[in-house]
Parts: structure tokens; sequence; C-alpha cells
């Protein structure tokens, strides 16, 4: 009877490989060597060899279109694994964890892409006032970073000379080893440490970089800051980070924002306060008085009788939202002066006002 490698892990067709991942490690404990119950050698290498069928997207694509492990190995050539020293060495001395990567890591697949590394991501500071937030600003920041070389544009070769294919992984990036176990021999591969996974090696390395590509340098960057940022937040400046390896994408720009504090405003998201000072006699009378604003100054309209501490909303005067729609108001909180001394005919003045008023006592505890 034909096997079927899902069967044996217990798994459906539609199972993920994380879910085959799962079920061989369950399996593959049940089953080691160490346990002595009559048929767990076989079993044991049974899971393997599914295991490293359905593991493998393009073994398991070719398995699926025959249905059996039969057809399926006469097909393709799969012969599963040599057992032959199965059980021969101290399975508590192996490494189990190895061998599963082995399956899940791509060992069986032997796909390898050299890839240069990219450059990493630098993170950088810059203040801005309440005003500038309001507005947004464009600041300009230097920056010190490992930039691509001017002379090899980054190659680390010399201007002339090319990149030839690495001697060592003949290009792949690359090296190959076999390996006994006690399951067999597994072929590992690992990057090749000559060209650093590259697949290619500089034959003539640029004399102003010594071939890493690289050059130390300070950079000034155009920083765009947007209208209604707040304390704290991070913006992103792509490819103003350092230069990547051998030509390789540069890594990214971070900016810290902080804002600085205003002498006259306070802020609360959206909103901003201020204070305004008035006399007795403006907030008795009411007035038209002229108050900091984030874009220079503005007129409040203060009503007659208006009280110590009162707190007037001028809408639509505050932060623009950070999304880019609304704007925030401004809040302006009444601060009553009274004065510290007065002339005699203004103390009169006060006491014919107090005489007419109803609460005489009122202004009697004021200026006398």
């Amino acid at each position: 009877m034909a096997k079927d490698y899902y069967k044996i892990l217990g798994v459906g067709k539609g199972a993920t490989t994380e879910d085959i991942k799962k079920a061989y490690k369950r399996l593959a404990r049940q089953y080691h060597p160490d346990n002595k119950e009559t048929g767990s050698e076989e079993k044991f290498k049974e899971i393997n060899e599914a295991a490293a069928v359905l593991a493998d997207q393009e073994k398991r694509g070719q398995y699926d279109q025959f249905g059996d492990a039969d057809a399926f190995k006469r097909s393709s050539g799969f012969s599963g694994f040599d057992f032959g020293n199965f059980g021969s060495e101290d399975f508590a001395s192996f490494d189990f964890g190895d061998i599963f990567d082995r399956f899940f890591g791509g060992g069986f697949s032997g796909g390898y892409s050299a890839q240069r590394q990219r450059g990493r991501d630098l993170r950088a500071e810059i203040e801005v006032s309440l005003h500038e937030v309001a507005s947004g600003i464009t600041k300009s920041l230097v920056v010190a970073k490992m930039d691509a070389c001017s002379r090899c544009g980054g190659t680390g070769a010399q201007p002339g000379s090319d990149a030839v294919r690495c001697p060592d992984c003949h290009g792949s990036g690359m090296l190959k080893q076999a390996r006994r176990t006690p399951f067999g021999i597994f072929a590992t591969s690992s990057p090749c440490r000559r060209c650093g996974g590259n697949g290619e090696v500089v034959a003539h390395p640029c004399e102003m970089c010594d071939g890493t590509g690289q050059l130390e340098k300070e950079k000034r960057i155009q920083v765009k800051i947007p209208a209604g940022v707040e304390e704290g937040m991070k913006l992103r400046v792509p490819g103003e980070g350092e230069a990547g390896e051998r030509g390789a994408p540069a890594g990214d720009l971070y900016i810290i924002v902080h804002v600085k504090e205003d002498e006259a405003f306070t802020r609360k998201g959206d909103d901003v306060y201020v204070e305004a000072k008035v006399s007795v006699i403006q907030a008795i009378l009411g007035d038209e008085i002229e108050v900091p604003a984030l874009e220079g100054t503005a007129v409040l309209k203060m009503p007659p009788g208006t009280q110590p501490e009162t707190l007037f909303r001028m809408k639509g005067r505050g932060l623009p939202s950070l999304q880019g729609y609304g704007q925030g108001s401004e809040y302006v909180r009444i601060k009553v002066e009274v004065p510290k001394s007065l002339t005699k005919r203004q103390k009169e003045l006060l006491r014919e006002f107090a005489e007419a008023g109803k609460d005489k006592g009122l202004f009697r505890r004021m200026f006398e």
C-alpha cells in the first residue's frame, strides 16, 4: 500500500508549513530512537521522509500531482534517506533542534539568493517652536554617517574594474558540506566567508574606500516638519541612513521631534491656552483687547461684567490637525489686575461708584 505523507504526519492536504512543522515536532519526539516501543524506529523513518517532502514546496507540489509516495519517488528520483546508521549514535547528545531546522529552514530546497546587506538606520533629534508647529517648516540638519563612496559609487571596485564571481562558492554565495547524523547523511549550506554571501569579490578594490564602498562624511539634509507635529513624534526620511553594502539600498533616517516650551502658550492637543491681563474697569465695562496669537495677535471682544478667570474660546486659532483637516482653538483666560495705588481723584470716583452700587463694601475693601 502506497504511503500517504499527509496521513503519516496527521495533517490535511491544505495544511500550512506551520501545521506540518508542529506535527513533525510532536511525532519526532514521540518516536525518537530512545523510545523502546515496537515499531518506533520504522515510524521515525516514515515521519522524517514525509516531513522532508512536505516541508519542501517543490517536492510537495510534485507529490500532490501523483497522489502517492511510490509514484512520486519513481517520477522525481527521490529515494528517501540513508538510515543505515540509525540508532548507532547516542540520541541524547544529538542536536535535535539542528536537524529540525534543516527540514523547515529551506535545507531541502537548496535555494539561496545572495543579497547585500541594507544600510543601517540612523536616529537624530530636532527642536521646533510652537509657532513653527502651527505653520510647518523645513529645517536643515547635519548628519554624520557612512555614505556611498563618491569614487566607486558604492560598489567597492576601482572605476573601470568590475566585481568577479567568487572562486570559492562559484557565485552562489553559499558553501555546501555533507555531515553524517543518526538520521543519515544531510547536506548543509552556509554563507561563503570569502564573499560574505554576495557571490562576488572585488578584484581591484577602490583606492578611496579600500573596497568597502563606504566613506564617513557629514551630509546636510532638509527635513520637512509637518504642521501639527507633536512632542516625541518620529519622522522617517527614506534612504538617508547609512549606505548599504556595495551598492545595496541605504537605511532610513528617523527624526525625533521635540517641541520647545512657549513663554505665552500652553498646548493641549490641537488647542492652545494663553492668559490676558485686563484692568478692573475693562472687566466691568467690557472692552476689545489685543491678545497673543500663534500668527501674531488677535482681537478679543470682552463683554461687560467679565469675571476673573473667565475662559474665552477663539475657534480655529489653535494648531492644525496632523491628519490634515480641522483646526484647534485658542483659549484666553482673563486675569483681572487690581491697582495697588490710586490718585485722590480716582478714589473719589470709585467711592461714588460704590455708593451708587449695591455692594458698597466691595470697593471700600478694594481701594481704601
